[in-house]
């Protein structure tokens, strides 16, 4: 079993899994900053400074602060949204980046291929209208008759 956890931990699993916490963590920070200090000002500017916590509701001497409930939905939907926005950026940037020469799409299987390939290595299709000046043709060849 000792030897089974050290396996575990060798393969940096565990590692990856810390990194994505802390930087999950470090990147919260930023935005509850974004949702507490940039659109929730506004969006209390906008509804004249309504507050839910204040409504709840007393049912057998125990207090069920909905408000809060009410509070904490409109914060994760603001937070959602800011995150969405945060990706959707994020991949436009990086499509964008990632968009290079050296590839192609084949017309057939849709499998990314290098530009000079004249046939595709995944189904083996021909690539209409991509000659390779290097290829041989049948008249190239020599034919060894035994």
């Amino acid at each position: 079993m000792i030897k089974e956890f050290k396996e575990f931990i060798a393969k940096g699993n565990v590692l990856d899994m810390a990194v994505g916490i802390i930087m999950g963590t470090a990147f919260t920070a930023i935005v509850n900053s974004v949702v507490e200090d940039l659109l929730m000002p506004i969006i209390t500017g906008l509804t004249a400074g309504v507050d839910f916590s204040d409504l709840y509701v007393t049912i057998g001497g125990a207090k069920l602060m909905f408000g809060n409930l009410i509070n904490a939905i409109i914060t994760f939907l603001i937070i959602s949204l800011v995150m969405f926005s945060i990706v959707k950026a994020f991949n436009r940037h990086n499509n964008d980046a990632s968009e290079d020469d050296t590839s192609k799409e084949c017309p057939y299987c849709k499998s990314e291929i290098p530009v000079e390939a004249t046939r595709c290595p995944h189904c083996t299709s021909e690539l209409d209208g991509y000659h390779n000046e290097n290829a041989h043709s049948d008249d190239d060849r020599i034919t060894i008759i035994e």
